[in-house]
């Protein structure tokens, strides 16, 4: 039986096995995966409708779609992103923001060139329909001016080694000096810098603290005076900040409820020559805001926001010098100004939500009482919908 299994083993061995035919190739073609290389473009729309009592305005109501917005971005390889934002309005279109980000050039740190909204604070960084109210803080439109601060430039931003249980974070820009309400006298267009810290911990498993600090310093070099001479003398501007975040959401429950505090607070201090011809002398401005906001169901928030500016007293604030010192500076003795904003927002599906939002505004000096209601829609298609920045 073992002889007659090694013969058969032996035949096996000496048969000539068929060929295989070779597989058949197919050629496909690429072109179809070259949309993989489209940039991602979302559509933001922001409408709004306004009823406003005032002593001073004849239009009581007013529809306004505020802005329409193009988002474009797309990763140009793997250690760059592109994005972009462009407003389109009623009465034109601007580049609200373009912008690469170059990650880890170095352990931690990110580079980032172009045109971008910059990270004073908070809500500085945010667009408009991305904020929890209507509108920017009165301090932030008062100082920095109705569309905040938004220069280009560059931007390093570094995540810190952590300290103990906190994460830590340091950004430091230089921008052109193009604001026109801090820097509108920067005739050499000389940069500005900004400093931000941002310190981050948990509290808890529901509840996080942040906290950060801010600081601009610019220059101004050319001025108008009374007698229609133009005099250069480089003056600085310096704007500090600080802001404080407290989130407290329930991990079981984080889609239903949640409390959040957010404030903020801006000191500005420009030196400059004095229309009057009297010399140097400088504006002294503060304010702050603080909301507090809270989830009642999956899609409905409602909060409150009071703000606060105070402007400095200027004999010459109103002078025809070419040099607009308002709202930064009025002629009226102990100026302030402030709001105080009750709002609802629901949210119809992630890519639809509405806003009610009641402004009462009081001041002296600056401004005179007022009283809006405002009803706000946003829309947004694609696929970042309503992203802050």
């Amino acid at each position: 039986e073992l002889a007659s299994l090694r013969e058969l083993a032996k035949a096996k061995a000496t048969e000539k096995t068929a060929e295989e035919k070779p597989q058949e190739t197919t050629f496909k073609s690429g072109g179809l995966s070259l949309q993989a290389l489209n940039p991602e473009i979302s559509v933001a729309g922001d409408f709004l409708f306004s009823s406003r009592q005032d002593s001073t305005s004849d239009q009581s109501s007013d529809f306004n779609f505020r802005t329409m917005d193009i988002h474009i971005q797309s990763w140009l390889d793997p250690y760059t992103r592109f994005k972009s934002a462009i407003e389109f309005h009623e009465d034109g279109a601007e580049l609200g923001e373009a912008y690469i980000t170059l990650y880890n050039i170095a352990e931690d740190l990110n580079l980032t060139l172009g045109k971008f909204r910059q990270q004073f604070g908070v809500v500085n960084r945010w667009h408009k329909h991305a904020l929890d109210q209507v509108d920017f803080p009165l301090a932030l439109r008062e100082i920095f001016g109705n569309g905040g601060l938004n220069q280009s430039g560059v931007s390093l931003d570094w995540i810190m080694p952590p300290a103990g249980d906190t994460s830590q974070q340091l950004t430091f820009q230089v921008t052109d000096g193009s604001n026109d309400r801090l820097f509108g006298e920067n005739a050499r267009n000389r940069p500005s810098l900004l400093l931000h810290y941002k310190n981050y911990r948990d509290l808890s498993k529901d509840t996080y603290l942040e906290w950060g600090l801010s600081g601009l310093v610019g220059w101004n070099d050319q001025w108008s005076v009374q007698d229609g001479t133009t005099q250069n003398s480089s003056q600085m501007t310096t704007v500090l900040g600080a802001d404080l975040t407290v989130l407290w959401e329930p991990t079981e429950r984080m889609r239903y409820r949640n409390v959040e505090w957010r404030s903020e607070a801006y000191l500005l201090n420009k030196r400059l020559l004095a229309p009057d011809g009297s010399g140097t002398d400088s504006i002294n401005a503060w304010g702050l805001y603080s909301y507090l906001q809270t989830k009642i169901s999956r899609t409905i928030d409602i909060g409150i926001r009071g703000d606060f500016f105070v402007p400095d007293t200027k004999s010459y604030a109103n002078l025809p010098s070419g040099l607009s010192l308002s709202p930064l500076a009025v002629t009226a003795e102990n100026p302030y100004l402030w709001q105080v904003g009750p709002y609802i927002t629901w949210w119809q599906s992630p890519f639809v939500k509405f806003r009610l939002e009641y402004n009462h505004s009081n001041g002296k000096g600056i401004s005179n009482p007022e009283d809006v209601v405002w009803l706000q829609a946003v829309f947004a298609a694609g696929p970042h919908k309503h992203e802050r920045y």
